[in-house]
């Protein structure tokens, strides 16, 4: 059996400002949502809110399932694994705890909703996601 890599990633808007990250992946850095790998014995959800907590000091509240990726996507470490993204809109039960935990994160980036554009994010599913979120899919 081919093994699947899932994924989960929150969209967190504060005062219509939208967070994306900048992090090293598969030898680049790219911009992308916070959140982060299912490990075993955990559901989605509590994934997401381990990921919230361990890498930006942030307890959240998912609000809604957003987008499950719905098209093959290979993994760019290993050509026998197949990645499956899950998106929820979620917020922050207190903002003001946001502290960046993982090393790995460079920058937290705002991004105005009104302004967002699909480029701003590195992931061609968080490109989509983008197009998604403003009407533009």
């Amino acid at each position: 059996m081919t093994p699947f890599n899932i994924r989960v990633y929150g969209l967190l808007v504060v005062e219509n400002q939208l967070m994306i990250i900048r992090e090293p992946f598969a030898g680049t850095v790219i911009d992308k949502f916070p959140g982060g790998g299912l490990e075993f014995g955990e559901g989605t959800i509590e994934c997401l809110q381990r990921e919230f907590l361990e890498e930006l000091n942030l307890e959240i509240e998912v609000l809604e399932h957003f987008y499950t990726q719905d098209f093959f996507l290979q993994s760019r470490f290993d050509e026998n694994e197949q990645i499956f993204m899950v998106y929820y809109k979620v917020i922050a039960k207190d903002i003001h705890q946001l502290k960046v935990i993982d090393q790995d994160i460079q920058e937290i980036i705002w991004k105005d909703l009104s302004e967002v554009q699909p480029t701003d994010v590195s992931l061609e599913t968080d490109q989509l996601v983008i197009k998604m979120l403003i009407g533009k899919s």
